[in-house]
């Protein structure tokens, strides 16, 4: 089975969402994954909330703010449009997702990340199954 790893600066807002609506939505396809170059000591509150709210998925229950170093050999490396840098992550596919951070933004921005990532993780999981 393929590994995806969602890669953002503090692994704690849009990379923790990925990865849970990846385990939600696309467990039968691929594994998801999650990390930063940076941690912090929670994820983001906001995030949290949304996600329990709109998916009755409680991210704190089984994810963690986590470093790169920290994840196994990766197939699919999405990154999240941090504007920095990322460091190489050694991988079959790569590709920038380009999303807006919305933290510190109202429950709307929020909600507007969540279902882009939502539609990509659908659209991840239909390429993969047709081998593209």
């Amino acid at each position: 089975m393929k590994k995806a790893a969602f890669i953002c600066v503090h692994n704690s807002c849009r990379s923790q969402i990925a990865e849970a609506l990846g385990k939600h939505l696309a467990a039968d396809v691929f594994e998801s994954f999650s990390a930063g170059t940076e941690t912090k000591p929670q994820i983001n509150q906001d995030a949290v909330r949304l996600m329990k709210q709109l998916y009755h998925i409680d991210m704190e229950k089984t994810q963690y703010s986590k470093l790169i170093a920290e994840l196994p050999p990766i197939n699919i490396v999405v990154t999240m449009g941090c504007n920095v840098a990322c460091p190489y992550l050694p991988s079959e596919k790569r590709m920038d997702w380009g999303l807006e951070d919305p933290t510190g933004k109202d429950d709307e921005a929020f909600i507007a990340v969540i279902r882009t990532i939502e539609n990509r993780i659908l659209e991840l999981r239909q390429e993969i199954l047709s081998g593209t």
